[in-house]
């Protein structure tokens, strides 16, 4: 069985079809970006549980790149 405690109020596919238009794609030069979504429910769950960012669990990636996304959004 699945644990979804963590994902549960990630954005949902017709969520994520809204935003992701939005969002700059990866860059010409250098390497590409990690997934927008993942860094976005990183953020979002950072938002609601108003942990640090370095308690962001490890499914939403490196704190580091979550919390440096953030800054540069």
């Amino acid at each position: 069985m699945v644990d979804d405690r963590l994902n549960r109020h990630d954005l949902t596919d017709s969520e994520w079809a809204l935003v992701e238009p939005l969002l700059p794609a990866h860059p010409r030069q250098g390497h590409r970006w990690n997934d927008h979504r993942v860094v976005i429910n990183g953020i979002f769950f950072r938002t609601r549980a108003g942990c640090p960012w370095r308690d962001l669990p490890v499914e939403y990636g490196n704190w580091k790149t979550v919390y440096n996304r953030h800054r540069r959004w």
